[in-house]
């Protein structure tokens, strides 16, 4: 597969070329005939130089399901006018075979795209595109008069690729990212080709071909390679070889450090290996798309085939991804500022974008783009601030050093002080809001004893502006009052970078934050009122020993405070991101309603374009196409029973506080009464039950209602680690039939394949709304009534993502064709024409084909759906 030679002097340029066009193997398209309306004429072995009918040959199967054919077909005739299709489809319509036929079709057949960029927030459904990719390639490579397959990478990230970090190799005080980012910065620093000397000849055609763009040199990296090698004469009689992955790496556990002939006086800075590696091939990769399954690549390919090697295995991911004609990844990569420049080169007009589980994308989304800057960083900033400023007080000569380095990105010394003052200033009055607030909001006096005895055990949001209310926040009015107006905030993200690069420039041993720092706070200040909300959050986290006396104010004992800018509008960004590609698939088993999904989602305003922009200014832009289509249920119905129960609105005011009654009755009232008897007959189907409450808190008394009455183990979820979910899940599906309660909002009700017999009954109790109470909440629901108006903002922004949670529970029964089983709605509020009724933001088929019916009907419509299963 590969050899174990590390890339030498010699053979530096030729590795990196190589690597590169093995990288990019069958990598095509965009060579063929193009007509007007940018399709080409295909290559040798399609059906058609058309992309409506060169798709079969690409399709991995024998033969497409009838809603697949339709939303193939549906998702090329969009893609190439550039737009955008929202597909909802349950389980069985075939989503993830669709979506990649459409986009490989667009990628062979037009010079429209060159790539098919998938990303999904589900581990198992990462591994689903993986799979049916390969199927898609086997059948092309099995077919000599197909084309050729398509190369492609699953991508993860950095933590888990780090040789060092996976095994433990780094300090256990020391992050992976942070501590691979210091070791990258040393081996850039020692690779730089002006580190060789003047007399000595270039030892690379490509850096002196083109110097601008290599500013490394290989020969150097690869001498830091040998240097490096177990083989090495400093390496011979001691330190073990570095393994991970299954794999044995060319390089010792510890990392080594820089040899004195390439570094200047006594230090001798770490420095990574496997990246020296990546520079001696001309940031090429000895591993390509040949060593995965029908060369699609994953981690457990590229990873031990890069340790091998001695090269890093994410810059190896890297040089794949640049190559890939399909890229696999999560939401991070698409929608996170910070993970974008990872696959930046792979997301423009050429690329199509495929967006699974994209219910989840509003919420996802929101988190990504929301800023969080704790109360520890900002004293950090201050400190970098302090470092440098205490720096140029030890003599003229340092002080003109670091005004020397601070000129270079034209911050005076005395904004470095400024900024100081402001990060000191802050400090101050974070903690003295914090305090302010537990003062009002705690019954007992939290400053007297331990503060964990009396303050809130949970995390907590301290508003700094009525969330109703889109005005300037507390934090803003009060930098106004002090002087420190737009012209600091906008300013601090510049010094901070220049803070950054003195720090490194002048050796100084510290790791800074103010560039960081201050980019959010200049978000803080520049970012409207109308679409953010402000807030301290403290995040309940109890301190003992050293690190509780270690605090500077007593309240840090319990909670890590921080500053919050909470995007309560993701849509204009989506809609950003979206009109920068080319067009793509929005897909999941629940987007209804699509004209809900299509506003919130940015579709909308793609679709409409803007008026104000265009190729001249008489001309708008005219927007882009998005279609939208629900496919059915494609399963048997005869084998499955859909009722909505027509029962009291289970809401926190009709039930009462669980906590107050005994699990037996002794306190109901009739509300309660009523789910109990929804919730007895559902559990007493044969088999797996899944009962899915509002919240967990309903969940516990559920729970402990059905272990009294049901003659089967019941299991009881709550919020927990991945680590207790897994296990209970494994509990679930050990054989013989239980119960399991969860909440709908919880992990165990989405993204958990319920396949063949581990489920048969989904019973859903309640609409899980959040809680309205929430400062967040409230702000997104203002956030909505001014951008869709005052009559859908409810609805937008709490009922349809609640209802869209219930649906995603009930999607957990029917996963193939031969499975039977029973979905169960209990709340009026399911039904149509009830007050308050959700019954219009079911999906058609489910508005069609699930039965209204009473509590009290609801055992014998059981035993009869079961009796008739079993002759």
């Amino acid at each position: 597969m590969v050899d174990d030679r590390a890339a030498s002097e010699g053979e530096a340029t030729e590795a990196g070329t190589a690597s590169a066009d093995a990288a990019s193997g069958s990598t095509a398209s965009g060579d063929e005939s193009e007509d007007g309306d940018g399709t080409g004429a295909g290559p040798e072995g399609w059906s058609s130089g058309d992309p409506a009918e060169a798709w079969r040959d690409v399709f991995g199967f024998d033969e497409p399901y009838e809603s697949q054919t339709d939303a193939i077909e549906t998702a090329v005739e969009v893609g190439q006018r550039g737009g955008y299709f929202a597909m909802e489809g349950p389980c069985g319509t075939g989503k993830t075979m669709a979506a990649l036929t459409a986009g490989a079709t667009l990628v062979r057949t037009t010079r429209k795209y060159d790539r098919v960029m998938v990303v999904t927030p589900v581990k198992q459904q990462r591994n689903q595109f993986v799979e049916d990719l390969r199927a898609m390639n086997a059948r092309l490579a099995a077919d000599p008069d197909r084309p050729e397959p398509l190369d492609g990478v699953a991508l993860v990230g950095k933590r888990d690729l780090c040789p060092y970090g996976r095994e433990g190799a780094f300090p256990d005080d020391a992050s992976t990212h942070d501590r691979c980012e210091d070791l990258r910065e040393n081996t850039a620093d020692l690779v730089e080709a002006d580190r060789r000397s003047g007399d000595e000849p270039a030892a690379d055609a490509a850096l002196a071909s083109d110097p601008e763009d290599i500013w490394w040199d290989p020969s150097l990296a690869s001498d830091l390679v040998r240097e490096a090698r177990m083989d090495a004469d400093t390496y011979r009689t001691f330190d073990s070889a570095l393994e991970t992955a299954g794999a044995e790496s060319p390089y010792p556990r510890s990392q080594p450090s820089a040899p004195e002939s390439m570094t200047a006086g006594d230090d001798e800075p770490l420095y990574c290996p496997f990246e020296a590696d990546w520079f001696a091939r001309n940031k090429g990769s000895p591993v390509d798309f040949s060593v995965g399954e029908s060369r699609v690549v994953t981690a457990d390919d590229y990873l031990p085939a890069s340790v091998e090697r001695g090269t890093c295995p994410h810059r190896a991911m890297g040089v794949m991804l640049e190559h890939a004609d399909v890229i696999i990844g999560n939401y991070n990569h698409v929608f996170d500022p910070g993970s974008r420049p990872l696959v930046a080169a792979a997301l423009d007009s050429s690329t199509f974008l495929v967006v699974d589980e994209a219910h989840r994308l509003e919420e996802r989304v929101r988190d990504l783009l929301s800023d969080r800057v704790g109360r520890s960083t900002i004293k950090r900033a201050r400190n970098d601030c302090n470092h440098l400023l205490s720096r140029a007080r030890e003599g003229r000569d340092k002080k003109q050093q670091v005004s020397d380095r601070l000129a270079s990105h034209d911050v005076p010394l005395s904004a470095l002080d400024q900024a100081r003052e402001f990060y000191d200033d802050l400090l101050g009055w974070l903690d003295e809001r914090v305090e302010r607030y537990l003062d009002e909001e705690v019954e007992r006096d939290w400053r007297v004893g331990d503060p964990a005895e009396s303050v809130p055990e949970r995390d907590v949001e301290v508003p700094l502006r009525d969330p109703d209310e889109p005005e300037p926040d507390e934090l803003t009015r009060w930098a106004e009052r002090q002087g420190y107006d737009g012209e600091l905030w906008r300013t601090l993200a510049t010094v901070g970078a220049a803070v950054e690069d003195a720090i490194d420039g002048l050796g100084l041993a510290r790791q800074p934050v103010c560039a960081a720092v201050g980019a959010v706070m200049g978000h803080w200040w520049e970012r409207g009122h109308d679409r953010y909300l402000r807030e301290i959050e403290l995040e309940y986290a109890p301190k003992t020993g050293q690190a509780a006396d270690a605090v500077d104010r007593d309240y840090q004992r319990v909670y890590t405070p921080g500053l919050v800018l909470f995007d309560c509008m993701p849509a204009e960004s989506l809609k950003e991101i979206f009109d920068a590609l080319g067009g793509g698939v929005l897909m999941s088993a629940t987007l209804s309603p699509l004209d809900v999904f299509t506003e919130v989602s940015g579709l909308e305003s793609l679709r409409e374009g803007d008026p104000n922009s265009g190729p001249t200014p008489d001309e708008g832009d005219p927007g882009r196409p998005v279609e939208a289509t629900s496919y059915p249920l494609r399963f048997p119905e005869d084998n499955r029973a859909s009722w909505t129960v027509d029962a009291e609105p289970f809401t926190a005011r009709n039930r009462g506080d669980p906590s107050e009654m005994d699990p037996l009755g002794d306190g109901w009232n009739r509300t309660r009464d009523e789910y109990a008897h929804v919730l007895r007959s559902v559990a007493r189907s044969p088999g797996n039950v899944l009962v899915a409450m509002p919240n967990y808190r309903e969940a516990e008394w559920a729970g402990a209602y059905l272990d009294e009455t049901v003659d089967k183990p019941v299991l009881v979820d709550e919020s927990s680690s991945n680590e207790a979910t897994e296990e209970l899940k494994s509990d679930f599906f050990g054989g013989g039939g239980k119960v399991l309660v969860t909440s709908t909002r919880g992990t165990l009700t989405e993204g958990v394949d319920y396949d063949g017999e581990k489920l048969a009954a989904a019973l859903v109790i309640g609409v899980p709304l959040v809680n309205v109470g929430s400062p967040r909440v409230q702000a997104v629901r203002r956030a909505y009534a001014d951008e869709f108006g005052e009559d859908n903002a409810f609805a937008y922004a709490l009922t349809v993502p609640a209802v869209r949670r219930a649906r995603q529970a009930i999607g957990r029964v029917i996963r193939g064709t031969d499975e039977v089983g029973v979905r169960v709605f209990a709340d009026r509020r399911y039904t149509a024409g009830a007050p308050r009724s959700v019954h219009e933001y079911l999906s058609p088929a489910e508005r069609e084909e699930f039965v209204r019916m009473t509590a009290e009907f609801l055992d014998g419509q059981l035993d009869r759906f079961w009796t008739d299963r079993s002759q």
